[in-house]
């Protein structure tokens, strides 16, 4: 009996001992297993610059290609952008057109209201005018009221019908307006 109790005060010790022992073996392998983790570490080799030096040959080959194709996309581009200019100019040459239709027809229709027509109308009073003009062409009409003075071209316009005084007053503001290309009744 003694030797069974003196086994179990000699075992707690026995397994700090063994504990220790494999904890400085661990200790002293670190190094060892550390320096091997490195060995396994790939250093460069000649496959490798076998390796850099075929992708350097597959990129200078592609440069010129990649190149061309950027040249290409950015000829597109050059392209679409040119269209866009063409198709605004091609707006601009129209509206151009029918601002100088607008100029003739403005000018042509001045014309119409020259020469001893406005004199007749400018010496006859407003309530004598009025009628005659109203059963004259709406733009003569208007053309010749423009040329009035503002006072006697007022007091014609409100001598005649409603109806025929806005058909004129709209043919004479429309000829007045810069915006207005078509015809103006």
């Amino acid at each position: 009996m003694i030797a069974a109790h003196r086994l179990k005060s000699i075992r707690p010790l026995g397994y700090a001992v063994v504990s220790s022992l494999l904890i400085g073996v661990a200790w002293t392998m670190a190094p060892a297993v550390a320096v091997s983790q490195e060995a396994a570490v790939p250093q460069p080799s000649v496959l490798d610059a076998v390796t850099q030096e075929e992708i350097q040959k597959f990129c200078t080959s592609i440069a010129d290609p990649a190149r061309d194709q950027r040249y290409l996309l950015q000829k597109q581009e050059l392209e679409q952008l040119q269209a866009g200019v063409d198709s605004r100019i091609a707006v601009l040459e129209e509206r151009k057109a029918e601002y100088e239709d607008w100029l003739k027809r403005r000018n042509d229709f001045m014309k119409q209201a020259e020469g001893q027509l406005v004199e007749i109308y400018k010496k006859m009073p407003a309530d004598a005018a009025a009628p005659q003009l109203q059963e004259t062409d709406a733009i003569l009409a208007a053309a010749i009221i423009m040329k009035l003075p503002p006072r006697q071209s007022s007091l014609i316009l409100a001598e005649m019908e409603p109806t025929k005084a806005a058909t004129v007053a709209s043919i004479m503001s429309s000829a007045g307006d810069p915006t207005t290309s078509k015809d103006p009744t």
